[in-house]
Order: structure tokens, then sequence, then C-alpha cells
């Protein structure tokens, strides 16, 4: 019966792993609705937003600030979300596969690349394949707060001004639905670039949070500034970058519980399943050695 032990203890060991996989997978089903709403809740601002800006960059304004000009690209830089545990899935694969390609033709093209890195995986993954990292930041819980975030937003939005990067990329995965997740990676700075994105962006249900705009125009037009155009274009680009940035951080939040509670549910029927073709397995071995035993005690009556 050494076989037969065996399975048994492989039995026990998989129903273990189940239990953890479904402990996780409630856990995740009970936080999935409260980071839901948070990411409803950002999305309106962070559409018009999105839409405000892209008409500023179409704009003709006398005050040009340093985000509202292209400039030619010599370093890129990247604002990369992620999670902080794992047992999601692929999410956090798939968004570093997508990354890594762009990342890889920027290089072929002889431009340098900085990555500021939100979530203990993303900071995990892009030390060991030796990416320039300028910051990160970890551990914002269930709640994100603006004012953690601040620190990794500055150090690219100051790369940015100072000339240090020429173009900046927010990257994330979009949440479509329980089942589905997407990886984005969109243009943050400069706004021509952005406004470019937005307007040639499709507003379809499967890319629920990019909002699309209108930026063609007949003719030359402007903003009236209250006090000054300087001061108030600069309050609005800071707030335009801390809401998308913060925006990303829910709808990747969201999709991570999503996520997690797929992959969960799918090892806890893969362990089911594991449990029946082991416990069948086992019975097998139980009825082959009984038959066994009354093979030889029936053997012996014969032989005396």
């Amino acid at each position: 019966m050494a076989g037969a032990r065996e399975i048994r203890s492989k039995i026990k060991s998989v129903a273990n792993t189940r239990k953890v996989t479904r402990a996780l997978e409630m856990v995740s089903a009970s936080k999935i609705r409260r980071a839901q709403d948070l990411m409803r809740a950002s999305r309106p601002y962070a559409k018009h937003m999105r839409r405000v800006i892209a008409h500023i960059a179409q704009a003709t304004t006398d005050f040009r600030h340093p985000a509202l000009k292209e400039r030619e690209v010599k370093r890129v830089g990247y604002i990369i979300v992620s999670t902080d545990r794992g047992l999601c899935g692929g999410l956090n694969a798939n968004l570093f596969r997508k990354l890594l390609a762009d990342i890889r033709e920027w290089e072929h093209q002889g431009v340098e690349v900085d990555v500021v890195t939100i979530g203990q995986k993303a900071a995990a993954f892009f030390r060991r394949i030796k990416v320039n990292m300028t910051a990160s930041i970890s551990h914002l819980g269930d709640r994100p707060k603006i004012e953690k975030l601040a620190g990794v937003i500055k150090v690219m939005d100051d790369a940015y001004l100072q000339g240090k990067v020429d173009r900046v990329y927010l990257c994330f995965n979009d949440f479509v639905n329980t089942m589905t997740q997407k990886p984005r990676v969109e243009v943050l700075l400069p706004l021509p670039a952005a406004a470019k994105q937005i307007a040639e962006t499709p507003a379809d249900a499967e890319t629920p949070s990019v909002a699309t705009a209108v930026v063609q125009r007949a003719h030359d037009w402007d903003y009236i500034y209250e006090p000054e155009a300087e001061p108030v274009i600069s309050h609005v680009l800071q707030r335009y970058v801390e809401a998308l940035v913060y925006h990303a951080v829910l709808e990747n939040l969201a999709s991570e519980h999503a996520a997690r509670m797929v992959a969960m549910k799918a090892a806890s029927d893969n362990a089911t399943k594991a449990i029946d073709t082991l416990t069948l397995i086992y019975n097998k071995a139980r009825q082959a050695a009984i038959t066994q035993e009354i093979s030889e005690i029936v053997g012996g009556a014969a032989a005396v």
C-alpha cells in the first residue's frame, strides 16, 4: 500500500491548496465591488480632463508651456502601474510583454528609456532586466491616495519639464469587465501627441476608460485665461498628470481583483478535478491491493 499512501498524501496536499485558492477567490470577490466603485467614480473626471487637455493642446496661445511643444525624442519615460501581489493570472505578464516590445523598439532606434514603477511586481521585474529606474512606490493598499503618488509623479514630471525626457507614457491594465482586462500604453506628455492619440482612439465598449475628443478645427482659437495663461495652464497640467495616473492606479486595482478572482476560481476548479482523478487512482490501487491479498489467501489455502 506504499503507492496508495503516496496518493493519499497527494490528495491531502491538493485539498489544502484548494482551500487557499478558494479563500483568495472569496477575498477578491469581496473587494472587487469597492474597487469598481472607486474606478467608476474617477472615470468622468479623467475623461473630461483628457478632453480639456486635448483642446488646450490644439489652441493657439501666446504662452507655450514645455508640455505643449513636441521635441525630438531622444529619451522616453514610462510610468508603469502594476500589482503588489501575484496570483492574478497573466495580468502583469501581459502588460510587461507589451512594454518590453515598446522598450526594445525605442532602444533599437537609439532612444534611451527611464521607468517609474508603481507596484512591487513592476519594480522587481524592471530591476531584473536592468532598465534605468528613477523612482518606485508600492503597497498603496485597497484605497490608494493621490498624496502617496505625488512623489513618483513629480520625478517624471520634473524630468520632462527639465528636458531630460522628451516623451512620457502611462502604462496600466484597463478594466473592461470581470473577465477582460487590457494592457494599455498611453501618451501622457507632450500634449499634442496625447491629443492625437485621443482623437485616433474610437470610443467603444471595449475601451471604456479612453475618452475621445474632437480636436480638429477650421480656424485658430484660444481660451481666455484669468489671471494669466502661464499659472492657469501649469496648474491644469499638474492636475491632468495627477488625475490620469491616479485613475490608472484605480483601473489597475479593479483589474487586479477581477483577474485574481477568475484565476483562483480556475485554480480551485482544477484542484477539484485533480482530487477526483487522484481519488479514482487511489480507489483502483486499493482495489488492486485487496484483490492481490485475497488471491494470496486463496492460493495459500489451496496449497494447504
